[in-house]
């Protein structure tokens, strides 16, 4: 399979990239630095910084799939909104191949009809990032493409890969202890599946422990 992969040096970009490359896929790493893509085999990186329509069309023509891992600034987290709206049209005009968004909890449910990010469970830091995803996803739903979009857990950070993990739909999954995390690395192996795989088209999906 041919993906081209956004964010590939982001921290769970760059897990994902791997990933894809252990099982044999072939990518495309765009980045506004190409040259700090890991050089791993069968991956070609590529400039783009989402700013130009007809650069981002070129890159993704003829790819089976397009993964966002996109991460915007802390200090202005809805800088991530426009290009990942400029990444959906250029999915149109390409003729549609399939995008999986590397997305956020804050919009998963932690009560009947109370997402995570409204819940006040957040810690302050964490809402800017939250609710841009929350934006994102509903600018997704909007579209005409084949997107997915796959939450992970309240915790999403660097650790294991065990392969063991449970998948939900728009209900934020937690442990016994009421702790919902993820590593990078379980979430990758549960992404590629999805593309090798699909079970979520134009849906949300999400994963914890």
């Amino acid at each position: 399979m041919k993906v081209v992969l956004y964010g590939a040096t982001g921290k769970s970009g760059a897990v994902i990239l791997k990933e894809l490359v252990d099982r044999g896929h072939t990518v495309v790493a765009a980045a506004r630095k190409p040259e700090n893509v890991d050089k791993l085999p069968n991956v070609t990186a590529v400039q783009d910084d989402l700013t130009d329509l007809a650069t981002t069309t070129s890159i993704i023509q003829g790819a089976d799939a397009v993964v966002s891992a996109l991460g915007p600034p802390p200090e202005n987290t809805d800088a991530l909104l426009a290009p990942s709206a400029l990444l959906v049209s250029a999915i149109e005009q390409a003729g549609g191949p399939r995008l999986i968004v590397v997305g956020g909890a804050g919009s998963l449910f932690v009560a009947p009809g109370v997402t995570l990010h409204e819940s006040g469970y957040l810690p302050a830091p964490y809402l800017p990032i939250s609710a841009t995803h929350v934006q994102l996803l509903e600018s997704i739903k909007k579209s005409s493409i084949d997107w997915t979009y796959f939450s992970p857990a309240g915790f999403f950070e660097p650790g294991e890969r065990t392969g063991k993990f449970r998948l939900g739909k728009d209900d934020l999954i937690a442990d016994a202890t009421g702790t919902s995390r993820i590593s990078f690395e379980d979430y990758a192996i549960a992404l590629v599946d999805e593309l090798e795989k699909p079970r979520h088209h134009k849906a949300r999906f999400t994963i914890g422990y």
